[in-house]
């Protein structure tokens, strides 16, 4: 006869495969909220440009319209050679005529008909010289415009008369060849090249920041796909 298993022998009997349990998956691929794969999920990365340009063309912008504007006149002066003299003389004295502009001996002379102090002066006057032409350039930056020209104007004056006290010596004389005129555009940037600027530094910020971030992205990740050890063990205990 056959005997009918009583119901603890079926309560004994190994469980069938029906009821074993499967292989956990992988570590940070499922499960509830807060786990390295929901934390990870976020806006794409190309957000960094964007938002890097967006900032950096507001603070650019924002720069440019508060700083005031500046504005730069330029006088011309010119050296030529008496009869003792030639030009190729007159083209070397030019050029040392441009260094010795902004010294205090010349800016001295000048302070009283610009209206400023020596220390703005120095500060707010640059000269140029030309490789081919005896000539020297006298610029003057200023908020104001008629400042801007008027610091031009008499340091170029202080120039030709410092010059023209050695021409007995130097047999080369310094004439005034243009005087500065009231500049009717300013010199510094505009809001929309600042902001330009700002923008292009926001984005290569941005950019760096991508360079660094995949990275570290790449290592959660590999973090993320190594299996716990009771998954492990539960293989192992199958094979």
């Amino acid at each position: 006869m056959t005997e009918i298993p009583t119901r603890q022998q079926r309560s004994a009997e190994p469980a069938g495969p029906a009821d074993t349990p499967g292989p956990a998956g992988p570590v940070g691929t499922s499960g509830p909220a807060g786990t390295p794969a929901t934390r990870r999920r976020g806006l794409p990365p190309w957000t960094l440009l964007v938002a890097g340009a967006l900032l950096g063309g507001a603070l650019g912008g924002a720069y440019g319209v508060e700083k005031p504007p500046t504005y730069t006149a330029t006088s011309y002066v010119i050296a030529v050679p008496t009869d003792k003299s030639d030009p190729a003389s007159a083209l070397g004295f030019a050029q040392a005529y441009g260094r010795v502009a902004t010294q205090l001996a010349v800016l001295a002379n000048a302070q009283a008909r610009a209206g400023v102090p020596v220390s703005t002066l120095q500060r707010s006057v640059q000269t140029a010289t030309s490789p081919d032409a005896p000539m020297v350039a006298v610029s003057a930056t200023s908020p104001r415009r008629g400042l801007a020209a008027d610091m031009a104007n008499a340091v170029s004056r202080s120039l030709t008369e410092h010059a023209n006290a050695t021409r007995a010596s130097t047999h080369v004389e310094l004439l005034q060849f243009s005087r500065a005129m009231k500049p009717t555009a300013p010199s510094s940037p505009s809001p929309k090249v600042t902001g330009l600027v700002g923008a292009s530094a926001g984005g290569l910020l941005g950019g760096l920041i991508l360079l660094v971030r995949p990275r570290r992205d790449r290592d959660l990740a590999r973090t993320a796909s190594v299996p716990n050890p009771a998954t492990a063990a539960d293989a192992h205990g199958q094979l």
